[in-house]
């Protein structure tokens, strides 16, 4: 494939999420009709589920100071630990015992953070009334603790609340192995009257966090209702609030790597809400009465994920649970289809191989098993125009003044030696999905992030390190970002630069010259992008210029 094929490639691998997103891709417009005539519907059958209250206080403190406030029960498994506050019965402390903020650090990946903290971030779960005369447990509330005190996937925990009516609220809490809380919500009624309540359940976030801010990624409020996925950027739920009934589905904010959501029980309406008022909120409310008579006693379940984006962990939680598209949850994007089995993939090589820079060596190759017949076809084309380039010179200096005979005279010769110019190109469409595939797989899943290769190339998630501009570290300077250009991005330039030589030249020699400085071009373009992207580049460049330097030496043409 020469470097026009490549060039084409690139550029149409964006063009085609472009043209998608503008002419099939359903607009926002569409999409927020298509919700709001989905809410009429069930609005109108929902009954009067109140709305929830929001405390809007804006004391900010350090995280050390806010988890001092008050008690906590702690909670630890194989992979996350926290604590919760008896105050609200928040779950408002995470961290991932897994993962690191950064590569080769000691501090953990913290998710869940006080509401009083700057980046405050929390979970809270209870029971709404439209019953003015009714108390009932709010983020200020103390809960007492009843038996165990510290939550373990063995030891689950018992948290009671007792209001002015005697009316008895208990949360019954506990966690598996990995990122799932299951919260059992129960009421006991111990006067003489009839009361209604709605089991709600809401993620409270103070501001924005760091995000990519990237079209490929999305960031912010999500959900899924009755099968249809919802997704709010932060800034849209500024301007606009968000609301939808649905029958089934959850709600949830995520972040690149991470995601907290919340599911209600099972075969219960509810109403989703996105809104903002000084915070951020993602909450659900059953939009049927939960009505408790006089010493009676009703039960909610709501399970609560919080968990890091592991695709089988996240695969399995939506099978055992029964919960639709629960997968989405990871960016896969509009091209699902490819971006998923590019993933499994990964994967298998990676526990094959044991190293992921190697798991993409060998996708490449598998890549370029499955594009011969087509990568084939396109160099047996090539290499017979390049030795048809004498002869199709002198076509044109013994017609020079007559266009057309030239034109003729080509065509006659591509049919004599039976060569087709378009042919070079088949192997671009394939090209520019698996391109974007492979992209998407390595910038929105955990599998590559802090995953090295060998030597400097310690994350293959992220950009070439090095620079030549301070000799690949010997001069002791810190060059800006955009003359970060690294040896790997070199090495994938010199390989353009080769393949260049082993394509026939444009015919025009402007034309030439400037497709001379399209390997510096594409270095210089392709620098910021993950190591493991120009590793697949790479890769992909020696195995072809290999195929094609086989198929020049076996093609032979014979001209009159």
């Amino acid at each position: 494939m020469d470097t026009k094929n490549i060039i084409a490639a690139i550029s149409l691998s964006a063009a085609v999420i472009i043209l998608y997103s503008l002419f099939f891709a359903p607009s926002p417009q569409e999409r927020k009709q298509i919700y709001s005539e989905k809410n009429k519907t069930s609005q109108n059958a929902s009954g009067d589920a109140p709305s929830l209250d929001q405390n809007n206080e804006t004391i900010k403190i350090s995280r050390e100071e806010a988890m001092n406030e008050g008690k906590r029960i702690l909670f630890e498994n194989e992979n996350i630990k926290g604590s919760i506050s008896l105050t609200g019965s928040k779950i408002d402390d995470l961290e991932f015992k897994k993962f690191k903020e950064e590569l080769n650090g000691v501090k953990n990946v913290i998710l869940l953070n006080p509401s009083k903290v700057k980046s405050g971030y929390y979970v809270e779960t209870g029971w709404a009334t439209t019953n003015k005369n009714i108390d009932t447990p709010n983020s200020k509330s103390i809960w007492e603790i009843q038996g165990n005190s510290k939550l373990t996937p063995n030891t689950p925990i018992n948290l009671v609340w007792l209001n002015n009516q005697n009316i008895k609220f208990e949360k019954e809490i506990s966690i598996d192995n990995q990122y799932l809380f299951t919260v059992k919500q129960k009421i006991t009624n111990n006067s003489e009257k009839k009361y209604s309540f709605y089991p709600y359940g809401q993620i409270i976030r103070n501001e924005i966090p760091k995000i990519t801010n990237f079209f490929i990624l999305h960031e912010g409020p999500l959900g899924v209702f009755d099968s249809e996925l919802v997704e709010e950027d932060y800034d849209d739920i500024q301007e606009k609030p968000f609301s939808i009934n649905a029958e089934k589905g959850f709600v949830g904010i995520t972040d690149k790597f991470w995601i907290t959501s919340l599911i209600p029980q099972e075969n219960r309406k509810f109403r989703a809400d996105f809104d903002y008022k000084n915070k951020f909120r993602t909450n659900f409310i059953e939009t049927n009465a939960t009505e408790i008579g006089a010493n009676e006693t009703k039960s909610n379940e709501i399970k609560i994920l919080l968990a890091a984006k592991e695709v089988r962990v996240i695969d399995e939680y939506a099978k055992n649970l029964n919960i639709e598209k629960l997968d989405l949850v990871i960016d896969w994007g509009y091209l699902y289809f490819l971006t998923r089995p590019m993933w499994f993939a990964l994967d298998y090589f990676y526990k094959l191989l044991g190293n992921y820079g190697l798991a993409i060596i060998a996708v490449t190759v598998c890549i370029r098993v499955a594009l011969f017949p087509l990568a084939q076809l396109s160099f047996k084309s090539m290499s017979r125009m390049k030795l048809l380039q004498p002869e199709m010179q002198r076509i044109k200096e013994a017609n020079k003044d007559d266009k057309k005979k030239v034109q003729m005279e080509m065509m006659n010769l591509y049919r004599r030696e039976k060569v087709n110019p378009l042919s070079g190109c088949l192997p671009i469409l394939p090209m520019i999905f698996i391109f974007f595939a492979l992209y998407k797989v390595l910038f929105v899943t955990l599998d590559g992030r802090h995953k090295p290769f060998y030597g400097y190339l310690v994350d293959l998630s992220e950009r070439d390190p090095t620079s030549m501009f301070n000799l690949f570290g010997l001069i002791n300077w810190t060059p800006p970002d955009f003359l970060l250009i690294g040896a790997l991005p070199l090495f994938f330039g010199f390989t353009m630069w080769l393949q260049q030589k082993m394509n026939p030249a444009p015919p025009d020699p402007v034309q030439a010259k400037i497709f001379m400085f399209f390997p510096i071009f594409l270095t210089v373009i392709l620098a910021p992008f993950p190591s493991g992207l120009l590793l697949y580049w790479v890769t992909n460049n020696i195995l072809q210029m290999i195929q094609q330097y086989i198929v020049m030496r076996q093609t032979k043409i014979k001209t009159v």
